[in-house]
């Protein structure tokens, strides 16, 4: 029962945001047939300071929000102690950054860019003070309210996008006199990007303005004490965590072989990172739904049976969408402009790498169920080293392919270390046969399919349906259960419907 609440809750949190972020996903193929690879290299690695830096700003609070509340008698006081503490340090950053936006802009070596700063730390300020709101709607399992929010965020920047990048530029080839020629400029090129960005989350931080009504007028210092000994470790490790997922963008434009192309090859991998986005939707579907359920599960004598079967039903779905996902890939390279396919061997990688991070995710419950969140900060920085060592190893030489194989290097040691740190303190009874099993056999699917199928289409088909199929039946005969609890899960999402 606790299983299917679990799979109602990520399909409830996933379907509305999957499609949204799939639509949002076809601004890829805008960004790569307009700009150009340099271009659109600029626009990658400035979204990877803003993940880091959002990650800095929020400090694990969302974790430690969730941990709390199954902790305290008083969930309200909790919920107004995280948001005075992020809307203070948040106030201290946006002052400094628009103080200092020129300067900024010109150590990342783009002096004409301080307005970007500027924009970029607003966004960043709006999606701070939004996270805590947006966790409260997750703990009180408004699984539709959030999903819309993220929904329109993602439609409204999508809308802009369109209407900046698309829309004004044809029109006013047309129509040169229009007077949408007072607000569009073309000169701002890759900016409306920011700009769209910037306006979607100012508006999704005023339709959060309804759960600021929970917020009480006093600070419970002790309070906050007790939760910053929680949250530094979950800072420090979702620090670690970002350096491992984004600064191999950061790195390769310094670390290029070839430093004439460095912001082409960040934007080449920039965009074949994005064709991993189905794994990526589903692993964090997946943890907004599963994070406050881990908490809820703690104390139940059962929760490491749970905790075992969560694992092995998450392998073998993330397992179907690396498998389909490599058989199409040849069909998927038609998202990105043709500049771009060069990258194409680097998707295969950056696929298995977020399917290893969405185990790592699984695998991380120990230590946060039982307090022990500063572990996750030493697992975290250990891969922070092997992403750094080996990005400074193997960028030199291999640019972009040498990233990505960081990033998958990075992420398998992360589950390594857990799994077996975890098992002397909180052992989970993981079927790590079948969980190995259902991840080598759709690698071995793949490999062998890009071995024999790549210079006929008719026959790269053909052997995706075939390998989808082998696979299907191989799971069903090995998880005979596996139909019913599908067929329950379809029951409660229509009862729910």
């Amino acid at each position: 029962m606790q299983l299917k609440s679990l799979a109602k809750q990520t399909v409830i949190y996933g379907i509305p945001s999957i499609v949204g972020r799939f639509l949002n996903f076809l601004l890829v193929p805008l960004y790569t047939y307009t700009f150009a690879p340099e271009e659109y290299g600029i626009v990658v690695e400035l979204y990877s300071y803003v993940a880091f830096l959002l990650v800095l700003l929020t400090y694990g609070m969302e974790t430690t929000f969730f941990r709390f509340m199954q902790k305290c008698k008083d969930g309200r006081q909790v919920y107004s102690t995280a948001i005075w503490s992020l809307a203070a340090t948040t106030s201290v950053f946006l002052f400094l950054v628009y103080s200092f936006h020129n300067q900024i802009g010109q150590a990342l070596g783009y002096p004409e860019a301080g307005r970007y700063i500027t924009w970029f730390g607003i966004i960043l300020a709006a999606d701070v003070m939004s996270a805590i709101p947006f966790c409260l709607l997750r703990e009180q399992n408004k699984a539709a309210r959030f999903a819309l929010l993220k929904s329109l965020n993602i439609a409204l920047n999508i809308a802009l996008n369109l209407f900046f990048i698309l829309f004004c530029p044809h029109y006013l080839e047309t129509h040169p006199g229009s007077w949408l020629g007072s607000i569009y400029d073309p000169e701002v090129s890759v900016g409306y990007i920011f700009i769209s960005n910037l306006v979607a989350s100012l508006f999704t931080f005023a339709c959060l303005l309804p759960q600021w009504r929970y917020l009480r007028f006093r600070f419970d210092k002790r309070l906050w004490k007790s939760m910053m000994v929680y949250t530094l470790p979950v800072m420090v490790w979702g620090i670690a965590g970002i350096i491992n997922g984004t600064f191999d963008r950061i790195l390769l434009k310094y670390l290029s072989p070839d430093p004439a192309s460095a912001l082409t090859q960040v934007g080449i991998y920039g965009a074949c990172s994005k064709l991993a986005i189905i794994m990526t939707l589903f692993v964090q579907a997946f943890r907004f739904a599963a994070e406050p359920f881990f908490f809820k599960q703690m104390n139940q004598n059962n929760a490491p049976a749970v905790y075992a079967k969560v694992m092995k039903y998450f392998v073998i779905t993330c397992s179907s969408i690396y498998l389909a996902c490599v058989l199409f890939l040849p069909q998927l390279m038609y998202f990105v402009g043709m500049e771009y396919r060069e990258g194409a061997g680097v998707v295969p990688i950056l696929l298995m790498a977020n399917f290893c991070l969405g185990i790592f995710f699984n695998l991380s419950v120990w230590y946060k169920v039982s307090d022990r969140t500063s572990i996750g900060m030493y697992i975290s920085l250990i891969g922070a080293a092997v992403t750094l060592g080996l990005n400074f190893l193997l960028i030199p030489h291999f640019g972009y392919h040498g990233a990505a194989w960081t990033v998958l290097a990075c992420n398998t040691v992360l589950c390594l270390v857990s799994y077996f740190w975890g098992q002397k303190c909180y052992p989970v009874p993981y079927p790590l046969g079948r969980i190995l099993l259902y991840m080598l056999v759709p690698v071995a699917i793949g490999w062998a399919g890009k071995q024999f199928t790549q210079d006929n289409i008719a026959v790269q088909l053909v052997y995706a349906v075939i390998g989808l199929v082998f696979f299907a039946l191989l799971v069903f005969r090995m998880e005979p259960e596996l139909p019913a609890i599908a067929k329950g899960i379809t029951r409660q999402r229509r009862k729910s419907v």
